[in-house]
């Protein structure tokens, strides 16, 4: 389990850098919702430090072993209120080095837009009920210590949920919120304030995801791209809370 020696967020190579934010483009009233989050992220991991706990571990504390591949909590978390849903897991080690596990995030689409809608691919089957066709949203790697080190998307066969255009799925970033006691009030609050607190980012690391799905299928003609396991993760970024936190600083005093 995940030593909480310390508070500190670091900050590693893992991916090609998304296209760089301009943060005073955004209004004031954005960037004040993006610095309380950023507050509240802080929060949690401090109060979870002071009893030597972290993100991480604060999930897995009720499991006697941590299995590669195994979802925690078993069953996934599900916000019915929201409709957002989200797991925990680690690879091999050799698959994604310097990283202990990841989230994997989704909205159900009873928590989105009335009329939106999956994309009608060749291999999607039809959801068998009207709050099945679950989006991938985005994916957060944790290191050893249990702070966040990335966030990712994938391809549609990693996680086989249904998929859905980028721009649409731009709009359910500020939908993602897990408003439950169940399993952990911090680790709920934690990762609904990530998405607050990284939206600009977020919106980017998904436009990026299409972009990569559209080179990938150019350059591979006949194949299909969806399915394709030599294509798993379609865009990263490595994560700086502190540094996040100073670009919404700036911003928000060169707006006066």
């Amino acid at each position: 389990m995940p030593d909480a020696s310390d508070t500190g967020v670091g900050e590693m190579e893992v991916g090609p850098a998304i296209r760089p934010i301009d943060f005073t483009a955004w209004s004031r009233e954005d960037l004040e919702r993006m610095w309380e989050a950023g507050l509240d992220v802080i929060e949690c991991h401090r109060a979870l430090a002071k009893t030597g706990d972290n993100i991480v571990g604060e999930l897995l504390k009720l499991y006697d072993d941590f299995v590669e591949w195994d979802h925690y909590p078993e069953g996934d978390i599900w916000d019915h209120h929201s409709h957002a849903q989200f797991y925990y897991h680690a690879h091999p080690p050799e698959e994604r080095p310097g990283e202990h596990g990841h989230f994997h995030t989704f909205l159900r689409p009873k928590g989105m837009p009335e009329g939106m809608t999956w994309a009608p691919l060749d291999d999607a089957e039809k959801p068998e009920g009207d709050n099945d066709a679950l989006c991938h949203l985005i994916a957060i790697s944790m290191d050893d210590r249990g702070f966040p080190r990335a966030f990712f998307t994938v391809n549609r066969w990693v996680t086989g949920d249904w998929w859905y255009a980028g721009e649409d799925v731009v709009q359910l970033i500020e939908r993602f919120e897990v408003d439950t006691v169940h399993p952990s009030w911090p680790v709920n609050r934690w990762i609904t304030g990530m998405f607050r607190l990284f939206r600009p980012q977020l919106e980017e690391l998904i436009r990026e995801r299409d972009r990569t799905i559209a080179a990938w299928r150019k350059a591979h003609p006949g194949v299909n791209v969806f399915d394709d396991h030599a294509l798993e993760v379609t865009s990263e970024f490595p994560i700086s809370i502190d540094e996040q936190m100073a670009s919404i600083q700036a911003a928000l005093e060169a707006k006066g």
